[in-house]
């Protein structure tokens, strides 16, 4: 059994007590579902604690880094509690970086232990040489082919470990959990401490505002390597729900485990959920359970919003950063606002809301940090604190202070406070167009261009205006088989937009996107501005 600290009214919150607290209630029920394989909690709980053994018998010990480059397959999620039981600290790669990219958070986190899919061998092969902590490979041949590093197989891994429980690790319950690495889109990425307390708070938090019981089923559409797949495969092992692998994701498979495998909950992109929406399964008949879909990542236009909740599905849309464990505000719905027409409803869906309940309230500040008038109309940076806020930036004390100044973390994004307490954000503040002195949101000009029925997505950057300075510039990707012209769309704006704020041009084509859907707006930004003097961030 575990060795708790000595005081009887207290012991650490850590996620680790969510698997051996399932294991022991749910003894028959699926953990894990992975194509026509399916593991019980006790069998995960045997396979967690043989790859904790076997990590500590291949050397590692505590605050050791081990990383996993392994897309959302079981030995991922085996990685979320073996990892810490072992006293290692998890760091989960994002699966289409580059070679260059990867072997930078290998060498920043210090990794001693690497676990790759031998599908994505390939972009560590040729960096081997240049990996300067790397002592042991781990390969998962969880599909036919690819690159088998020098190195145990992981079923082979596992084996050299013992199914016998392992005492906690922890000392401390702010001791780190895991570092996950920012995109890096502006320089070098940045590697985020989340501790056990908050991984544990987070979780439970994520429970609270989906409604998750233990009979419900969780898709695993959103990368576990996100933010801890926002701390759900804590989430899901906590309440004893079943995971729902999913190594790729594609809207058809997604529709067909939602009927077939009875899903009830799973996160995505507003990107993700348009490529859902408009797909042929999307109407291949009724929902055959209540689906409880959270979104965030990017803020979701109410049209997205109003077409999924037309499926029939229910849309919680939450709102953070890779600094904040994931999700840190939700739009908490009012009873009152049931009654409101369809439009109005996903209009007021579409803000950021509140403050999680195991989070502080989050704040919108000018730049002396006073809170801007909760009028809906001034605009300031969304700041935070409190238990789901990072612990730092590992092994980067300067970046660290600069995220907290003044004891609140500082997203960089813009928004306005409404009077109901309710936050909404308008841009980034490296993405606002300000256009002959006047600020323009670039989310506020892509939800009009999302009214006009052919366009599947959009992007709005600040273009060079010689008479304004900049202006704004809509990217536009139609649906399949739609058409519509560059008048057709600007006209649709100026339907819903003062003039100025309406794109002076629309470009049509496929938009640069993140691993996790997120559409790149710095290339579209960088492309445009090429030769003319303009902020690039």
């Amino acid at each position: 059994m575990p060795m708790y600290p000595p005081e009887v009214h207290r012991s650490y919150l850590t996620p680790l007590r969510f698997l051996q607290r399932s294991a022991a209630v749910f003894r028959r029920k699926p953990a894990v579902v992975y194509g026509e394989r399916s593991w019980t909690y006790p069998e995960l709980e045997a396979r967690v604690h043989r790859l904790a053994s076997a990590l500590k018998r291949a050397g590692v010990v505590k605050g050791d880094r081990v990383a996993y480059l392994v897309p959302n397959i079981p030995p991922l999620l085996e990685a979320h509690f073996g990892v810490p039981l072992s006293g290692g600290v998890l760091v989960a790669i994002n699966t289409r970086l580059s070679e260059s990219e990867i072997a930078y958070i290998l060498n920043h986190s210090g990794t001693k232990v690497l676990v790759v899919d031998t599908e994505l061998a390939r972009a560590v092969e040729p960096i081997l040489g240049e990996l300067e902590h790397l002592e042991i490979i781990v390969s998962v041949e969880d599909v036919p082919g690819g690159v088998r590093l020098p190195g145990p197989d992981y079923e082979a891994f596992l084996a050299t470990g013992s199914a016998e429980p392992l005492d906690w690790p922890l000392a401390d319950e702010d001791e780190t959990i895991a570092i996950d690495y920012t995109s890096g889109t502006t320089g070098r990425p940045k590697g985020v401490m989340y501790t056990h307390r908050g991984a544990y708070l987070n979780a439970l938090g994520e429970l609270l505002e989906t409604r998750m019981m233990s009979d419900s089923v969780y898709l695993w559409t959103l990368p576990m390597f996100h933010c801890n797949g926002w701390c759900y495969p804590w989430a899901v092992t906590a309440i004893g729900a079943t995971h729902v692998c999913l190594r790729k994701l594609e809207p058809g498979a997604v529709w067909d485990l939602v009927r077939r495998a009875g899903v009830t909950h799973f996160c995505a992109a507003p990107t993700v959920l348009i490529s859902l929406v408009n797909h042929p399964g999307a109407k291949a008949g009724p929902l055959p359970r209540q689906l409880i879909v959270s979104t965030a990542a990017a803020p979701p236009s109410p049209t997205i919003i109003a077409q999924m909740e037309a499926l029939g599905a229910e849309i919680v849309h939450v709102y953070g950063l890779t600094e904040v464990y994931g999700p840190y505000t939700v739009n908490e719905w009012q009873p009152h606002w049931d009654d409101l027409p369809p439009d109005e409803r996903a209009r007021l869906k579409a803000r950021q809301g509140v403050g999680y309940l195991v989070a502080d309230d989050a704040r919108v500040v000018d730049e002396q940090m006073n809170d801007v008038p909760a009028d809906g109309e001034t605009l300031g940076e969304v700041i935070m604190r409190g238990n789901n806020t990072m612990k730092g930036y590992y092994n980067d004390p300067t970046a660290t202070a600069k995220a907290f100044r003044g004891g609140w973390f500082h997203t960089g994004d813009l928004a306005v406070m409404h009077p109901d307490g309710y936050v909404e954000l308008r841009d980034r503040q490296k993405d606002i167009i300000i256009s002959g002195g006047e600020n323009i949101s670039t989310i506020e000009v892509e939800r009009a261009v999302y009214t006009h029925p052919a366009v599947l997505e959009v992007a709005v950057v600040a273009v060079p205006d010689d008479y304004w300075g900049e202006g704004p510039k809509a990217f536009v990707t139609l649906k399949p088989g739609e058409t519509a012209t560059e008048e057709e769309i600007i006209a649709t704006c100026r339907g819903r937009l003062a003039g100025f704020k309406c794109p002076k041009a629309i470009e049509f084509g496929e938009l640069p996107k993140t691993s996790t859907g997120k559409i790149q707006k710095f290339v579209l930004r960088e492309r445009e501005w090429a030769g003319r003097e303009k902020r690039i961030n």
